[in-house]
Order: C-alpha cells, then structure tokens, then sequence
C-alpha cells in the first residue's frame, strides 16, 4: 500500500462511485464503517471479474485502516488498482476518496487490500485465463 504524501492522488481506475445516505450513518452522522467495506469489496470485485474473465469471491481483506469520517451525503469514489494476478486469484488495492465538504479538495479516507479468486458455475475454484 502506498504512503499518504503530501499531494494524494488517487491510484487506480474509478471503479464505483455513490453517494453516502441517511441509512449508512450512526447516530453521530457519520457513515458505518461496514457500508464503506462493502462499497469497496463491491469496486474491487467488479475490478477482479474483469481480470479473471468471470465470476469471483473475496477470500481476504487486509491492511485496513479508516483515516477520516465519511459525512453523509458525500459522493464517495472507489478506486481499485491491481497488484498481483495469480493462478486463480486476484489481489487488489482500493482506496476511498471523498471531496471536503468546506473546500471541495480531495480527501483520501481509507484503502485495503482485498483478494478474490476466481469461482466457476458451481462455486469452485478455476484458474484464470490469461
């Protein structure tokens, strides 16, 4: 995973992108950290199906770590860049991007790593076609 820099950037390609609403948020506000994992699992699986041509499962999240609190109503942005395609998995990293709400800059709010392997018809590991 990469350093938070001075100047972020996303990294990747914008995978998905929605908009927090009032049904992801605690009582404080803020959206559930667990509806922000699912939008990520969610963008790093449309990334993996692409790469292994078909249908995959997550087997792993690693290395999370939630940077600042998402408001509600912020379009939040998932970035999926791959790091490793094996024989039959897929190991990508996703960061989270909103825009502050005070000054419209770019804000990175967290990233992970999520690994899928690809799954035929019947739910059975298969290796991907390269």
């Amino acid at each position: 995973m990469n350093d938070i820099d001075s100047t972020p950037l996303p990294q990747g390609e914008l995978a998905i992108q929605t908009v927090a609403m009032p049904r992801d948020t605690n009582a404080n506000g803020d959206i559930f950290g667990g509806w922000l994992v699912s939008q990520m699992d969610m963008a790093g699986a449309i990334t993996a199906e692409d790469v292994a041509g078909g249908r995959v499962a997550t087997v792993a999240i690693e290395g999370m770590a939630f940077l600042t609190p998402v408001h509600m109503g912020a379009v939040v942005s998932c970035y999926s860049d791959v790091l490793e395609v094996g024989r039959s998995s897929v190991r990508i990293v996703v960061e989270v991007w909103i825009n502050s709400k005070h000054d419209g800059e770019p804000i990175k709010v967290t990233e992970g790593e999520f690994v899928f392997v690809a799954i035929d018809e019947k739910g059975r590991t298969r290796a991907i076609k390269n």
